[in-house]
């Protein structure tokens, strides 16, 4: 049940990412819903940021599901698969804050370990 509960959360990641990109957006000149990815490509700073770690969100999260799922469809599930389910979301959530927050040395290896979680379940189910 843990890693399902952490498949929602990392599914949810990229769209709640969404909320500090758009309000980065709407403070360039308001939300341009017509051409959002034109408005997009013209932020700095914070703003381009955030776009970052909405993409990279969508990307752990197809690193992450193959493994979850498998995990759950091999039955390989208990105490270590969960530990690296939780670890990847809050390494994700951490990544998130390093990011928006320009904490890059941190960001990098907290993006390690979320990556190599989804790894973990990978090989865990072998």
């Amino acid at each position: 049940m843990t890693i399902i509960i952490c498949l929602i959360i990392a599914t949810a990641m990229p769209i709640l990412f969404k909320a500090p990109l758009a309000v980065a957006m709407n403070k360039l000149g308001g939300y341009d819903n017509r051409h959002p990815r034109a408005q997009q490509s013209k932020l700095t700073g914070f703003g381009a940021r955030a776009k970052a770690v909405h993409e990279n969100s969508f990307e752990a999260l197809i690193m992450f599901t193959p493994g979850a799922v498998t995990a759950i469809a091999t039955g390989t599930t208990g105490y270590l698969a969960d530990t690296l389910a939780i670890t990847f979301v809050v390494a994700r959530m951490m990544y998130a804050l390093c990011y928006w927050f320009d904490i890059h040395v941190l960001r990098s290896a907290v993006w390690f370990v979320g990556f190599g979680c989804s790894i973990g379940l990978l090989l865990l189910s072998l």
